[in-house]
């Protein structure tokens, strides 16, 4: 969440960044609304806090003058407080009533983008900030899609989840299975590897955790709700995982705080329908461990940087051909100020899936937690967090099926198979 006083003070960037995400001048006019709602805080708060002088005063007055034999003096100053005491709580309404509007239309606001943000309406206008170095062209033999070779090996069921839940839930089976496992033991092994802690966090969260880091009220309608007991079913393990520092001053010696989890993630993903959805493109449960971090605001774009370079090479290493784009300011997520999204290249459907989105929301979602540190000046200020897929495992595995195809069956990728005890299905 953006702060009043950044806004007040960097109205022509809030502008510009708003206008990158092809904001309306209809839609600019929020400012104007949260800086007359925070004037009126202020106008409250400077009455009220004038009233409240003026009863300490006379509170002390009302003391001296029954000291002094003056009852009659002290009991009329009784009555100007118990009106000015009436008076103040009228102000202190106003005040409570403008700060939760204030609160309720700074929620409204999107993070600010990062200088390097392109300008574009929509996914077709990001931009490629690494090219793929791979052959594209599709191989001789490499002709079934992924739902294709899942029934042919029977190692996946699509049916059979629209049956127990409905469709978009896949079934892994055998080798498939395994398979799926052994991803996820891979790269939590290569992450904590290189420093982050491994977690294993609620699957479900409160209205406080998903709208500290962003989800509420912006996708609301992208979670599954378990009305009952008003929890919400996480669609990234960057939720709760990221929730552990809500509240929490942090040590400036304890950055890079560095933190990974594997969770299944729930995604409602209303009214997408069509080729591209089909099999694991995708799906309302999948996989997937995410990276987590928060870091110095100092150091927060060269841990960017680091984040997408280790993604990179988990895709390297699963010798899947990928690229990787820089979002425009129309397909850069609510809470984010600069996204890196890889993508890897199905060679049987000859497309692009993402599989990772990498992140750095700046203090964005440090000021909803309330994630602070004391800097070597004493001065208290908000960390920066950052958080990555390595990776959405439905489209890595889709990839996988699909690139290693061969007439014998599908090659496993050398670093897995450790993990598989097999080298191929068939």
């Amino acid at each position: 969440m953006l702060r009043t006083q950044f806004i007040r003070e960097n109205r022509e960037e809030v502008v510009r960044s708003l206008k990158i995400r092809n904001w309306t001048d209809d839609q600019l006019s929020l400012i104007d609304q949260v800086l007359s709602t925070d004037d009126s805080r202020k106008q409250s708060q400077t009455a009220l806090d004038e009233l409240l002088a003026g009863i300490n005063s006379r509170s002390k007055q009302i003391g001296e003058l029954y000291k002094s034999g003056k009852a009659e003096e002290a009991n009329q100053l009784k009555t100007e407080v118990s009106e000015i005491k009436e008076k103040s709580q009228q102000l202190t309404d106003q005040m409570n009533q403008a700060i939760a509007h204030l609160e309720e239309l700074l929620l409204q606001l999107p993070n600010i983008v990062h200088p390097t943000v392109p300008a574009g309406k929509g996914e077709e206008d990001n931009e490629v900030y690494k090219p793929c170095e791979s052959n594209l062209d599709k191989p001789e033999g490499v002709d079934l899609a992924h739902w294709d070779l899942a029934e042919k090996y029977d190692i996946l069921d699509m049916a059979a989840g629209a049956k127990i839940a409905g469709s978009g839930f896949p079934v892994f089976k055998g080798k498939g299975a395994r398979l799926q496992r052994a991803l996820i033991s891979y790269l939590l092994d290569q992450v904590t590897d290189q420093g982050y802690l491994e977690i294993i966090p609620p699957l479900l969260v409160n209205e406080d955790t998903a709208r500290a880091t962003g989800q509420l009220p912006d996708k609301e309608g992208q979670m599954y709700h378990a009305t009952a007991d008003n929890l919400y079913l996480i669609p990234t393990a960057e939720v709760p995982i990221t929730n552990l520092y809500r509240d929490v001053i942090v040590k400036d010696e304890d950055f890079p705080i560095k933190m990974t989890g594997y969770t299944p993630c729930f995604r409602r993903e209303a009214g997408s329908y069509g080729a591209d959805v089909k099999g694991l493109n995708r799906v309302h449960q999948f996989d997937k461990v995410e990276i987590v971090q928060i870091t110095h605001p100092d150091k927060s774009y060269d841990t960017l940087n680091k984040m997408v370079s280790m993604v990179s090479g988990l895709l390297e290493n699963l010798e899947l051909p990928y690229r990787i784009l820089r979002l425009c300011g129309g397909d850069v997520s609510f809470t984010s100020a600069l996204t890196f999204d890889l993508e890897v290249f199905s060679l049987a459907q000859q497309r692009w899936l993402e599989v990772s989105s990498v992140s750095n929301f700046e203090t964005f979602q440090t000021n909803r937690l309330k994630c602070r540190f004391k800097d070597e000046n004493g001065k208290m200020r908000l960390a920066h967090s950052l958080n990555g897929s390595a990776f959405g495992l439905a489209r890595v595995m889709a990839a996988i099926l699909e690139n290693n195809q061969s007439s014998d069956g599908i090659r496993i990728p050398k670093v897995l198979i450790p993990y598989t005890r097999f080298d191929i299905i068939n």
